[in-house]
């Protein structure tokens, strides 16, 4: 398999192989923006030359956009290698280029988002396990920060304060997300439309920046669902899925 990184220089023509192929979707504008100014931050984008779902993002710990200390680490916004791609290595492709990165940078080790069960748009802890990472702390609302080492001395990695206790003091539906998902440019109007047309209390807050998303009070900051301060789901929700959730 042949693998591109994303560069300021080849951003624009190169897709991104998510879910949508259209580089002219609005989802799709909002996630390279994203990008683009987080290249300087070391953000890395390396995915396959073959359009489809086989790509890893990741960039050092202290410019996530998440509220975890873990200085000296990469951080792994996302691996994901699905449809087709799956069951040809290619997620040991990315994660083995991850770790000779951070090798070469002197890095302490990786870190990523898990669960101990496996979770939407959340990398899958068999495979974290079955690679190596362990759980290095877990909020209240079961979402866990995975930890891989490459020195056996390393400080732990850990979440904020803030999101260790994910909750918030506003009534009704509260929604935290960034532009990191492409989808959030196309549904979260589309939630804020419908929460509306129902007469249901709902705001959007978009972390528009790494200092407020690594102060928010959740430990996933893509897309962080509340309902009357109680964490609801990570899962990015269209129109139907949302009214399935108000029981409608």
């Amino acid at each position: 398999m042949e693998y591109i990184r994303i560069t300021k220089e080849n951003i624009e023509k190169e897709h991104i192989c998510c879910a949508i192929s259209n580089n002219n979707d609005v989802q799709v504008a909002s996630k390279k923006a994203w990008m683009e100014q987080l290249l300087d931050d070391g953000l890395v984008f390396l995915k396959s030359a073959e359009r489809g779902k086989c790509f890893i993002e990741y960039l050092p710990a202290e410019n996530a956009w998440v509220p975890i200390c873990a200085p000296g680490y990469l951080y792994i916004d996302c691996l994901w290698v699905s449809g087709s791609f799956k069951g040809h290595g290619y997620s040991n492709d990315l994660l083995g280029e991850c770790l000779r990165d951070a090798g070469e940078q002197g890095k302490k080790g990786l870190c990523i988002l898990s669960s101990a069960k496996k979770k939407p748009f959340l990398a899958d802890p068999k495979y974290l396990k079955h690679k190596g990472f362990t759980v290095a702390d877990e909020s209240e609302n079961g979402i866990q920060l995975w930890y891989l080492p490459l020195d056996s001395g390393a400080e732990t990695p850990r979440f904020k304060d803030c999101a260790k206790k994910p909750r918030v003091e506003e009534k009704g539906y509260v929604l935290y997300y960034t532009s990191q998902c492409p989808y959030n440019a196309k549904y979260v109007p589309t939630l804020i439309e419908t929460a509306k047309a129902e007469g249901v209390p709902f705001r959007a807050i978009h972390l528009e920046t790494r200092q407020d998303a690594q102060n928010a009070p959740t430990p996933v900051t893509t897309y962080a669902l509340f309902f009357d301060g109680e964490y609801v789901t990570n899962e990015q929700m269209n129109d139907k899925r949302f009214l399935k959730l108000l029981g409608k």
